[in-house]
């Protein structure tokens, strides 16, 4: 993480990675600790209660949606941009806002089905 994003990081700031093991390196676990960055805990093979995840979804429901349909990759990837680039903020901030109460939901039914 360059120093650039790091002045960019509120005190709030929790870091949410996706458990793979390059981000459970040494290396990794060391900077973290060195910059004052805290990882939130997260159970393995959870990707609903990831923000990013529901972010992808909500991007390949409005390419899906793109008229006319794009017909080459070329296009795709034009029609990708120009719905990223249009991304309504609180469509991010409404993922990210409810992070606390889907953990909780879990933890709730203990890992069970939430609806989310």
């Amino acid at each position: 993480m360059s120093a650039h994003m790091l002045l960019l990081l509120g005190n709030n700031f929790i870091l949410m990675d996706d458990n793979a093991r390059p981000h459970r390196a040494r290396i990794v676990e060391e900077y973290l600790e060195d910059h004052g960055l805290e990882r939130m805990e997260w159970p393995a093979r959870s990707p609903d209660l990831n923000p990013i995840e529901h972010l992808w979804d909500y991007l390949g429901r409005e390419v899906d949606a793109l008229n006319p349909p794009p017909r080459s990759l070329h296009e795709l990837k034009q029609g990708l941009l120009c719905v990223w680039s249009s991304l309504p903020i609180p469509v991010s901030n409404n993922l990210i806002n409810s992070m606390g109460n889907r953990c909780r939901q879990c933890i709730q039914v203990r890992g069970g089905h939430i609806p989310y």
